[in-house]
């Protein structure tokens, strides 16, 4: 047997093998046929072969089809070079034999003709080798063919191409896109084909294709025009659809590349006929162009023309051709290099529809039609791209951009956009809140997510960023400038309330149940929910504190850095006790900022921006500590070595410390006003004693700073804060006895000894009262007055602390600052009250004030909930609470210096007498009776003016003493403080207290008393009710009962309208001056006033849920005298002061008087009872009143009245036995135009209670066509009226007024022919009279077919008709005759 060769057997070896297997005589493996053998040998030769006759080899057991391969490789036919062609054999005559179809076209070959070929020898170059080519080189040139090429055949080309000199073409240009009848390499479909003109329509101008380029001049075009002569006539005589299939064979047989082309010849032709007929347009006349341009169809797989362009030659309009010598521009993806173009023309908005809004780099609002310059760097972003400004989105997206570039700039862009909303500059021209939008989409973790960036900028604009979410800029400017007011240092946290949270929880638990529910759940809370809610809060949850603790310590960051993460730091102080708390307690957070921004010693800084603030003091930090500490108490000798510090700013003047002036005084005046918050708590006395000199000598030099610094506002806030802390120090030498107390709540305020005594302060006054002197001299001048800012109200407050402390010494002789007082007062106050200037200040109030003008306490356009702030950008108009215009300040501060005055020399009451500040002056403060809208601005602006109402009520109070008010100024002044007293805020506990004790139920301040109101009020009701009651039981009678009552009435009111014992308690030692007492200057949250509308009912309300909630069912003790007392006291408010229940709902004050019928089965049963009820009864079925008498409709602090209304009517068939005034009261909702559901809860769930409703109609407090007119409509009602009347239930005798009430809405139904009625309505109708007309009660049946109208003078409580009208006589007759006829029968 034969063996195979081996590796490295030798070529020799090979050919011994061959001979081998020659001499052997084997068969060999495979076995050589003809062609002739696969196509059959039958085949008849003397027709042309359509292939040449080539050897095929084949092998045994070889399948048809070659195996698959996967991917399949791209294979192409190639000419064998080991088969050469015969000579014998003609090339012409082979290629005829392969293709008869070709032929045709092809009929000759001529050999190019190369003689008028010029020679171009090569230029001589002076250098040895040519120079180096370079990639980096821009070569506009255009590739001779596809494909890849080598650099130095590329280079070749160019300078081939350069050298030559190519004649321009010059010709006739056609107009048309192709020749016509030019047969195009595209398949057309159906439609197209439609739009394809005939061949013999076209006009043919010469051969496009074909052009002659080869052969010799004089034969060129000779040729060029025998072939397409002959094209044409082919084509003439071939059909439209021969021509199309002609073409779909052509392209079945061609190579694809061949077509590809053809194309781009063709295209490139159509180019350099449109430009050189644009040039010819453009510099000579034009051509006109006589027949139609052929449609040019497209089939749907053929490529796009800029798909199949090579990248040298680009399709679209690009301002810059790519070529594949650049760099990445190997492969050009055509669909990416769009954004090159020339932008699309801005498109005009024709509709108002709305359009996405876009901003510019420093955050404005572009208008959708602003055409700006593409420099600006405002058009990179894909949608809309004609539009300049980005989206919310786009800017979103590049927050997460690779780039940190990117990132800052897209975080500075949403910082400013932020801001200019804050600021309200969008106004209405967006859709929504900006805010809101940004934090619903995440803006406030992306935020903190910045803040962990690893790139200083990046941090640097996400904390800015957070500085213009979180902080308003106007907020902290307007609690610096108050900050010397009248408690002007207290301030509410800047936290959302949860009103909102529990109206979305339907659950009915009690509030503290639910409280201490709640309190686990939120701290188990994700950041982004509790973020929903409160922002804050939720920022806190993600660990922010120790991040920006690491940003301040170990990055150490710019100024402006620095600065704005102060800034956001007293805002998460400001926002409650809890985030105070946090921020205090942070891991090396204070004692970073004390150590970096807060040393005592630094080196000098000058004016100018400066590189770091690290190692220098900072005003911003120093007001950190100051909010802090009016939060949550700060022992200073303990706490940060805050002591060093504020001897440190202290003791030098501003102009002293090596910083910047502005700085300086900034820093002196935040240290003056941390020392004035430790001095509330009454710490940082021992201070005094040592800075005593520094104090004196600032003393000494204010008048001539009040000369020389006026128009300077930062003098003016520094010598305002100085003055305060001198007040506060004062109070805490008071030597007030505190008495212990067992009370847990007075136990918890500890007090502590005070380290200041009087004799260290007396001598203050001395420095202080000429400084008053100088400042009240410019009152007359309007622009000086106003840029004293808060100093007169700084001193005015200094000695009313100074008196006030003075008067609570026992070792001094009172004589003396009896003595010293009347030498103030004539000296200073009595001729400052004789100035018109000071009237003229007391008329501006309306103008500033927030009640007289609502809009001032509106909320902000961007105001969000989750994230409170008061809404002060850009500053407070000059005629504001808190504008420099503002009255408020200085005349707070005045009466409380004449109340102290007053209060402690008695004698001085009556020189306020006749004062331009009593109230009888301030009638729009008084009548304004609405309640105002609680935002957070309107808090804080009507907790100032509500001090001064309270000012000017008690010392009006005081004067009353010496000498009778006026009646009608006494009225206004008992108006004037029930409006307040439900006014009233939490942290005003006090003040409430003080009103219910001495003001609200003093006699003096009911003149109706004694100028015979009772009287009026017995006539007033004879006059509206027509018939004279007996003069001992009517309303005059009761209301005089009443004003002998009123020491038992503030009793009983001081009982229910307690206020928390700890809240009040930390209120008096605010208002009182008990420093020692003061648990913090952090005010309660305000959800809602102290008092609810309804106090004056408040007695009966706690009667009715201590009913309620017994077991027993007995009655609280003394409850008839609770009910009697607050009944009278409802009396003569609804008699004499109606404004002060113009906020509580007729309806409302209707539920509560059913209250007094749900405490117990007897307590309507008496006498002074039955009386009140009667009397309020009768002014809410006023006619004036009963109009707005509303019972469909939710009312105050009830959840449901058809609810209380069922359970009235329960107890109503249970303990009434035919109460009149009972009766009374269950009738009133039965009115017609109330709800539907309390006549059918009656006449379908308590009938028994007809029986008991005996109420004559003489006693019905309403007119009896209340309850007949309109006519009944609904159906179910009706039928029950029917079944009552018809069944007994209801009787005239039992129940007059119902029966009078069911008669008459059932005959208006029985004899209604309304054409609209249903089916059913129609029917039910016709049985009801039918039934009628069979009733065996004679009487019924004649009340029911023969009632007219109501008549309560009648027993019956209506007319009859004595024979029914015509109409109604036929409409019977016509439907007796029918159930005649249809055999019914009486039964």
């Amino acid at each position: 047997m034969l063996s195979r060769p081996k590796p490295g057997e030798s070529e020799v070896d090979l050919l011994r093998f061959q001979s081998q297997f020659l001499a052997s005589g084997a068969a060999p493996a495979v076995q050589l046929v003809k062609n002739e053998s696969r196509r059959g040998a039958s085949a008849n030769l003397d027709q042309p072969r359509l292939q040449d006759q080539r050897d095929v080899v084949m092998l045994d057991n070889l399948p048809d089809l070659p195996p698959a391969l996967v991917p399949a490789p791209p294979k192409r036919a190639k000419p064998s070079p080991g088969r050469p062609l015969a000579d014998h054999v003609d090339p012409e005559e082979r290629l005829n034999r392969h293709d008869q179809h070709i032929t045709a076209v092809l009929t000759k070959i001529i050999e190019r003709d190369t003689s008028s070929v010029a020679v171009n020898l090569p230029v001589p170059s002076g250098v040895a080798f040519p120079p180096v080519f370079h990639r980096s080189q821009e070569r506009q040139r255009k590739p001779a063919t596809s494909g890849k090429r080598s650099i130095f055949a590329q280079e070749i080309a160019a300078r081939r191409g350069s050298e030559a000199s190519i004649p321009p073409v010059r010709g006739v240009v056609s107009t048309q896109d192709q020749p016509e009848g030019a047969v195009t390499c595209e398949s057309l479909t159906p439609r197209e084909q439609d739009h394809q003109l005939p061949c013999g329509s076209q006009n043919f101008q010469g051969p496009h294709l074909i052009t002659g380029k080869g052969l010799r001049d004089q034969e060129a075009e000779q040729e060029a025009q025998t072939i397409h002569e002959e094209n044409i006539a082919r084509l003439q005589a071939m059909a439209p659809e021969e021509i199309l299939q002609e073409q779909q064979r052509l392209l079945a047989q061609l190579d694809p590349s061949l077509v590809a082309f053809l194309r781009s010849r063709g295209r490139t032709h159509e180019q350099a006929e449109e430009k050189a007929i644009k040039e010819q347009r453009a510099g000579g006349p034009s051509v006109e162009v006589t027949g139609e341009e052929p449609i040019r169809p497209t089939s749907a797989s053929e490529p796009r023309q800029e798909d199949e362009l090579e990248p040298g030659t680009p399709a679209l309009a690009l301002p810059v051709a790519p070529h594949k010598e650049w760099l990445h521009m190997d492969t050009v993806e055509l669909d990416k290099l769009h954004w090159t173009q020339d932008l699309p023309p801005l498109r005009r908005q024709q509709t108002q529809e709305r359009m996405q809004a876009r901003f510019s780099l420093q955050g404005e609002l572009l208008a959708p039609d602003v055409d700006l310059p593409t420099h600006l760097g405002l058009h990179h972003h894909g949608e809309e791209a004609e539009r300049a400004g980005y989206s919310l989105q786009e800017l979103f997206h590049l927050t997460r951009s690779q780039v940190s570039q990117q990132r800052a700039l897209a975080l500075h862009v949403l910082a400013q956009i932020i801001s200019r909303a804050q600021a309200g500059e969008f106004g209405d021209r967006l859709v929504g809140s900006v805010l809101r939008l940004l934090l619903d989409a995440g803006f406030l973790f992306l935020l903190r997510f910045s803040l962990d960036d690893r790139v200083d900028g990046v941090i640097a604009a996400a904390v800015r960023a957070l500085r213009a979410l979180l902080v308003a800029p106007g907020d902290e400017e307007l609690l610096d400038s108050t900050f010397s007011w009248y408690h002007g240092a207290m301030v509410f946290p800047l936290m959302p309330t949860q009103k909102d949270k529990d109206d979305e929880d339907e659950d009915e638990e009690p509030s503290g149940e639910k409280a201490k529910r709640k309190s686990p759940e939120e701290g188990n809370q994700p950041p982004s929910d509790l973020a929903r809610h409160d922002v804050i809060k939720g920022l806190l949850a993600t660990n922010l504190l120790p991040r920006l603790r690491y940003v301040l310590e170990v990055t150490c960051p710019g100024p402006s850095v620095v600065l704005d993460i102060l800034a956001v730091l007293i805002r998460l102080a400001r926002h409650s006790l809890e985030s105070a708390t946090r921020v205090l307690e942070c891991p090396r957070l204070i004692e970073t900022i004390v150590r970096e921004f807060l040393p005592t010693s630094w080196s000098p800084v000058g004016v100018g921006p400066t590189t770091s603030l690290h190692n220098v003091p900072c005003a911003a930090a120093m007001k950190l500590l100051r909010v802090l500490a009016s939060l949550v108490e700060i022992l200073l000798p303990g706490c940060f070595d805050l002591r060093s510090c504020l001897c440190r700013f202290v003791a030098e003047a501003p102009q002293e410390l090596a910083l910047p002036p502005e700085e300086a005084e900034m820093l002196n005046t935040e240290s003056f006003r941390l020392w004035a918050v430790a001095a509330s708590y009454g710490q940082g006395c021992d201070l005094y004693r040592e800075l005593y000199p520094v104090l004196i000598r600032a003393l000494q030099v204010m008048p001539k700073e009040l000369s020389t610094h006026l128009s300077q506002p930062l003098s003016m806030q520094r010598i305002a804060a100085l003055l305060t802390v001198l007040t506060q120090l004062t109070l805490a030498a008071s030597s007030t006895a505190l008495q212990p107390s067992s009370d847990s709540a007075e136990a918890g305020l500890s007090a502590t000894p005070s380290l200041i005594t009087w004799t260290q302060v007396s001598g203050l006054q001395p420095l202080v009262e000429p400084c008053l002197r100088q400042t009240l001299k410019l009152l007359p001048r309007p622009e000086m007055w106003r840029a004293l800012g808060p100093v007169p109200t700084a001193c005015l407050l200094f000695l009313d602390a100074y008196y006030q402390t003075w008067s609570q010494q026992p070792d001094l002789c009172p004589g003396d600052w009896l003595q010293d007082m009347e030498r103030l007062s004539e000296e200073l106050l009595l001729p400052l009250l004789s100035q018109p200037t000071l009237g003229s200040l007391w008329d501006s109030l309306g103008r500033c004030s927030p009640l007289c003008n609502p809009q001032s306490c509106a909320p902000v356009p961007e105001a969000l909930p989750s994230l409170v702030s008061l809404g002060c950008t850009g500053g407070c108009p000059p005629f504001s609470l808190a504008g420099s215009a503002s009255p408020f300040p200085v005349l707070t501060s005045l009466l409380t210096l004449f109340n102290t005055l007053a209060r402690i020399h008695k004698g001085l009451s009556g020189c306020c007498i006749g004062c331009p500040w009593t109230p009888e002056l301030l009638p729009p403060m008084c009548g304004s009776m609405a309640a105002p809208l609680l935002t957070p601005f309107s808090v804080w602006a009507l907790r100032h003016e509500y001090h001064l109402q309270y000012l000017a009520l008690s010392l009006a109070q005081r004067a009353a003493t010496f000498q009778p008010v006026p009646a009608t100024n006494a009225a206004l002044h008992h108006g004037m403080a029930l409006a307040l007293l439900s006014r009233l805020l939490p942290g005003s506990e006090h003040l409430a207290h003080e009103l219910l004790l001495s003001f609200v139920f003093r006699l003096e301040f009911l003149p109706e008393r004694a100028s015979g109101g009772p009287e009026a009020a017995d006539f007033s009701d004879q006059l509206s009710l027509g018939s004279s009651r007996d003069p001992g039981c009517g309303r005059g009678a009761l209301l005089a009962q009443a004003c002998q009552d009123l020491p038992s009435i503030r009793s009983c009111y001081l009982t229910h309208c307690s206020l928390a014992r700890a809240s009040l308690l930390a209120s008096q030692a605010l208002y009182r001056g008990e420093l020692q007492r003061v648990p913090a200057l952090l005010l309660p949250l305000p959800e809602e006033p102290l008092l609810p509308t309804d106090w004056p009912f408040l007695p009966l309300i706690h009667l009715y849920h201590r009913a309620s909630d017994t077991p027993s069912g007995l009655p609280p003790a003394d409850t008839v005298g609770t009910a009697v007392r607050a009944l009278q006291w409802v009396l003569v408010l609804e008699s004499w002061r109606p404004q002060a229940l113009w906020a509580v709902p007729p309806g409302a004050r209707l539920a509560r008087l059913m209250c007094v019928f749900l405490v117990d089965s007897e307590l309507f049963r008496e006498t002074p009872i039955q009386r009140l009820v009667a009397a309020l009864l009768a002014r809410l079925c006023q006619p004036e009143v009963l109009p707005n008498l509303n019972l469909d409709c939710p009312l105050p602090g009830l959840a449901s009245f058809p609810d209380l209304y069922a359970n009235f009517l329960e107890h109503f068939e249970a303990v009434s036995f035919g109460d009149h005034l009972f009766g009374a009261l269950v009738l009133l909702p039965l009115q017609r135009r109330f709800s539907v559901t309390f006549r059918l809860a009656l006449f379908g769930e308590h009938v028994g209670a007809l029986r008991a409703l005996g109420l004559p109609l003489t006693q019905l407090p309403v007119s009896l066509e209340c309850y007949t007119g309109p006519p009944e409509d609904n159906l179910a009602l009706l039928q029950l009226y029917f079944r009552a009347l018809v069944t007994g239930a209801l009787r005239p005798h039992w129940c007059p007024v119902l029966y009078a009430v069911t008669v008459a809405h059932v005959n208006s139904f029985i004899f209604s022919q309304d054409p609209k009625s249903s089916d059913e309505v129609k029917a039910a109708r016709r049985s009801m009279l039918q039934k009628t007309w069979l009733l065996a009660d004679e009487g019924l049946r004649q009340h029911l077919l023969h009632y007219k109208l109501p008549n309560p003078t009648l027993p019956e409580g209506f007319e009859l008709y004595p024979q029914l009208p015509t109409l109604r006589q036929q409409y019977l007759q016509r439907l007796t005759l029918g159930m005649t006829q249809n055999g019914v029968s009486e039964t």
